[in-house]
């Protein structure tokens, strides 16, 4: 159990919530190969690295850390949170995002 106080973007706050960022990652999940057991591993990992910065973390911490494990684990969830997350407002900002992922993979894949 984790007792972080998340800061959320107006400065409020409120008590962190494991199901919460669960519910997020299933959203970006709906219909992917993603099993239960994955997404309890990831939402791990995200816990083991907020638990070394303090009690109180803010919002964009977890949805950074979010995006950065659903971009290890599926892509297509990845993009489908970011476009939630980073409130993409049209399909250049969209574009741009898809762009950086495919430069990453053909920079991870010529290694």
């Amino acid at each position: 159990m984790n007792n972080f106080i998340v800061i959320k973007k107006d400065n409020s706050r409120e008590s962190y919530t494991r199901e919460k960022v669960e519910k997020g990652i299933w959203r970006a999940c709906e219909k992917r190969l993603v099993t239960q057991n994955q997404v309890d591993s990831l939402i791990d990992e995200i816990e083991e690295a907020l638990s070394h910065q303090g009690k109180e973390i803010e919002s964009r911490q977890i949805g950074e850390l979010v995006m950065e494990k659903l971009r290890g684990l599926d892509e297509v969830a990845y993009i489908r949170f970011a476009s939630v997350y980073r409130h993409f407002q049209d399909i250049e900002s969209f574009k741009k995002e898809l762009n950086q992922l495919l430069t990453k993979d053909d920079s991870a894949s010529t290694r």
